[in-house]
């Protein structure tokens, strides 16, 4: 039976013990929500949680209607949560860019190389909402992030389309505050430059034009920096 304190770290060491003495096999569906409750003597939550956690690391997957499957074997769950990109890891915008600078260009790339009729209409939406919402931050900043997601999914890489999404969403409230300090127009120029070297077929174009783009947000921001440490000198 299952303590009752720190019930769903219990639970995943459970489950993780029943994976290496064989009890469980790859493939092969694990024991109902139910039979465990009962089994460990928990509750359903618990239970939930830890299907939940080992689900996050590819341990476990659940088919809605018939039940859950060991899917992997791989079990260094506590060396793995130190990897996951964070909040924490995404305030600084600096280091942001820099990551968005490797990751996006190769993703224009890809999707420049899987170029599709609906790509071109989903980036095409997103410029125009762009432009209809010059002044308006919020709107500006959520369409310019969904041109920048649908060239991330063309890639038809998940890695690249997992990763730029958690830090969009991480960091939607600093790109917003990076627009109204840096305006709408380097937005609008870069974007209008990448979707017509798409449309255009040219990805080895649209790959420079998007490692341009980050390099200058990095340029803008050491400015930034720049000129503040200037004024606090003034001073």
């Amino acid at each position: 039976m299952i303590q009752k304190t720190n019930v769903t770290e219990q639970v995943v060491a459970y489950y993780k013990q029943q994976i290496l003495n064989g009890a469980w096999k790859v493939g092969e569906k694990i024991p109902s929500e139910n039979q465990l409750c009962v089994e460990l003597g928990v509750s359903r939550a618990s239970i939930r949680s830890a299907i939940k956690e080992l689900t996050g690391f590819g341990v476990l997957e659940s088919i809605h209607g018939k039940g859950t499957f060991l899917v992997g074997d791989i079990l260094d769950v506590q060396d793995g949560t130190k990897y996951k990109i964070t909040a924490q890891d995404c305030l600084d915008m600096e280091k942001v860019l820099e990551f968005r600078r490797i990751v996006e260009p190769e993703a224009c790339y890809l999707a420049g190389v899987h170029l599709t009729d609906q790509l071109l209409e989903e980036l095409d939406v997103s410029f125009r909402m762009m432009r209809e919402n010059i002044e308006n931050s919020v709107k500006f900043v959520t369409a310019d992030l969904q041109f920048h997601r649908a060239i991330s999914k063309a890639s038809e890489n998940p890695l690249i389309e997992k990763s730029l999404s958690r830090i969009f969403d991480e960091n939607f409230k600093d790109h917003e505050k990076m627009n109204q300090v840096f305006g709408y127009q380097d937005g609008i120029y870069y974007h209008s430059m990448i979707l017509e070297a798409l449309r255009r077929e040219n990805a080895d174009r649209a790959r420079q034009i998007m490692f341009d783009h980050m390099q200058h947000g990095m340029d803008r921001l050491k400015e930034m920096d720049y000129v503040e440490e200037d004024d606090v000198s003034e001073n």
